[in-house]
């Protein structure tokens, strides 16, 4: 507790600002480029409806979020002024909130809710989509994996914010 009566885990809940979903994409197939959607239904039981790699139920990688602002980032280390974000294979680009703060809490995303469930690290195919480097240039700010809470549909320009439950 700190002097002022505010402690570590009082100030990890506080998350006043709420974040915008800009993009969101799928992947029917695996090895196959995303298919950029403006909505897509999070299923409990089956993932993200169309996505090949939906987790299943329970599965911790039901769904992959990532921040706009870590894809500038990682443009910048790539040495490019943008990226499209199919190329980073993430299911959802938000802005405006910083979804490592998350951890161990509820993301209120559109109709549906989900938990973190870890971070979402490079893969090797990272090299073929940015070029040289591009592995390393995605360390750090690859975004989280999450999975579905409560079923619901998520679109382009919803609202991403903090929920009340603690793990």
């Amino acid at each position: 507790m700190r002097k002022d009566g505010v402690s570590i885990k009082d100030l990890m809940r506080c998350q006043p600002q709420q974040g915008e979903v800009v993009y969101i994409s799928i992947r029917p197939e695996s090895r196959k480029p995303p298919q950029e959607v403006s909505e897509i239904f999070a299923d409990i039981d089956h993932g993200l409806k169309g996505d090949h790699y939906s987790g299943g139920a329970g599965g911790k990688r039901q769904v992959t979020l990532i921040n706009q602002e870590h894809i500038t980032a990682i443009a910048s280390f790539t040495g490019e002024n943008q990226l499209d974000p199919g190329l980073l294979r993430r299911n959802i680009v938000v802005r405006g909130i910083n979804l490592l703060s998350l951890k161990n809490q509820e993301i209120f995303i559109g109709e549906a809710v989900l938990r973190m469930t870890g971070l979402c690290h490079p893969c090797s195919r990272m090299e073929e989509n940015l070029g040289e480097g591009g592995y390393n240039a995605v360390r750090g700010h690859g975004g989280i994996t999450a999975t579905i809470v409560k079923s619901g549909k998520i679109s382009v320009g919803d609202s991403v914010s903090l929920g009340q439950d603690e793990v």
